[in-house]
């Protein structure tokens, strides 16, 4: 979820992806939560479920979505606003055919906002689903400051949708400078039916104020659009961070190692 630096691109193929680092799964995690393919790992604490939970039903409309007692994902019912493509989304991954963990990797160095990486069962395990684990760094949210509409539309459950997209529909990032990518292209639409601003571009730029000075902070910004009803004038605005301390920037390629 992460965006890149303007500038330098990290290109990573499909195949290569799915060959990364693989987590085992314990075999109870899953076993008693087959209504809901979307299920939290005992270290995610109650106060994270419930932080993601309520993000995402603010997201949604759905007032009754929640996190069980065991941590699956349970959807809600009888909408009142929200994101129809949000709710057509978690639909789909909660009774896909993937099961998907969550785990929470907060101020982990080698994890940047969200991931979402191919799990592995454990060898006695009689479960031939394809299985995925979303890593979420709750810090590096906190960590970002900026305008109040940019933070709705950038917090840790839409960093949730993007890696459930990728996992749905095999949607990719941007690799080109000027693109927001296949991926966050549905999440901005999701954005839209919320009113809040879209994320206009996938990569991030370094602040002018410290991409080249002495300073230890390296603030890096990512901007987000949205249109004017009155005046049909498209209004900027901007979420600030500082690369040391948001996991996933490498010293030697100073690039987001993720997706």
């Amino acid at each position: 979820m992460l965006p890149r630096p303007r500038g330098i691109l990290f290109l990573i193929s499909r195949a290569a992806w799915l060959a990364a680092v693989l987590l085992f799964l314990p075999g109870d995690l899953l076993a008693d939560t087959y209504t809901s393919n979307v299920v939290c790992r005992s270290g995610l604490a109650v106060e994270r479920r419930e932080e993601l939970a309520s993000k995402l039903r603010k997201i949604t409309g759905w007032n009754n979505l929640r996190f069980d007692t065991v941590g699956a994902l349970r959807l809600g019912t009888n909408p009142l606003g929200g994101s129809k493509q949000a709710r057509e989304l978690l639909s789909q991954v909660v009774t896909g055919s993937a099961a998907v963990v969550i785990e929470d990797a907060s101020k982990r160095a080698d994890v940047a906002f969200c991931q979402v990486l191919p799990g592995k069962w454990r060898t006695n395990v009689q479960d031939t689903r394809p299985a995925f684990v979303v890593q979420i760094d709750f810090a590096d949210f906190e960590s970002v400051i900026g305008d109040a509409p940019a933070l709705q539309a950038f917090d840790a459950g839409w960093g949730l949708l993007h890696e459930f997209d990728h996992v749905v529909h095999n949607s990719l990032d941007a690799t080109c400078l000027g693109e927001t990518g296949e991926c966050e292209a549905h999440i901005n639409e999701m954005r839209r039916e919320c009113g809040l601003p879209e994320r206009s571009e996938y990569f991030h730029t370094y602040s002018p104020l410290t991409a080249h000075s002495p300073f230890i902070s390296r603030l890096v910004q990512l901007s987000f659009e949205q249109e004017e009803a009155k005046s049909r004038r498209r209004k900027r605005y901007l979420l600030v961070w500082d690369a040391n301390l948001v996991g996933g920037l490498t010293e030697d390629k100073k690039i987001a190692s993720m997706r």
